[in-house]
């Protein structure tokens, strides 16, 4: 395994950038850039698979594993539901799935170390084309934060899942209270974010 090459970090032209939470900006690397440094730190041999997908009431979740030189990497995905602003009627959820199965990749690929350093500090691209450097916040930045102030509350399929979810696994309502608490730093499960909803699913199906 080619370490070196896999965590190498991106050339500055190679980062995107999109909206996050409460007008962030945070740093992303496109699904084809990862594809191919994963081609080149193994020449072609790794593999990658849906391990099960979940299609809520807004929003797509697709569990992945990357396999490579005998090493399994899984992780969750996800990508919100596009709708027709006119009807509120489902655009493509084929295309919906794709996006929650390269999120998925990219996020298997970063436990090999590939764009690592983008989750370490975050970089934000200034008007004059420098890059400033600024303490990441707590996690990888995808979830939702804070959720008291917060209009983009969890929907009610989220709020239902998250419940049988630590039903079905036995989870104690003090432990479920306390990974609520983490992830969304809030305790009540209906006061999360559909972002921080959704790592709270992705780590009660992980477990």
């Amino acid at each position: 395994m080619n370490r070196e090459l896999l965590e190498k970090k991106f050339d500055v032209s190679q980062i995107r950038q999109r909206k996050g939470n409460f007008g962030k900006m945070l740093d992303y690397i496109e699904g084809h850039a990862v594809i191919q440094r994963l081609n080149d730190a193994f020449d072609g041999g790794w593999s990658f698979h849906i391990v099960s997908h979940e299609i809520l009431e807004n929003e797509v979740i697709v569990c992945g594993a990357l396999t490579a030189e005998d090493i399994t990497k899984q992780q969750y995905g996800s990508s919100q539901i596009t709708r027709n602003s006119q009807d509120n009627s489902i655009i493509s959820l084929g295309d919906d799935l794709k996006s929650a199965t390269t999120d998925a990749l990219k996020k298997c690929a970063t436990l090999l170390g590939v764009g690592l350093h983008l989750y370490g500090e975050k970089e934000t691209v200034q008007d004059t084309g420098q890059r400033n450097h600024t303490a990441s916040p707590k996690g990888n930045g995808s979830n939702g934060g804070n959720g008291s102030g917060s209009t983009d509350k969890a929907t009610n399929s989220q709020i239902k899942l998250i419940t049988e979810l630590a039903n079905k696994q036995r989870i104690s309502n003090k432990a479920l209270a306390s990974m609520i608490n983490e992830i969304g730093a809030v305790t009540a499960v209906e006061h999360l974010t559909k972002r921080s909803a959704s790592e709270v699913i992705q780590n009660l199906m992980a477990a």
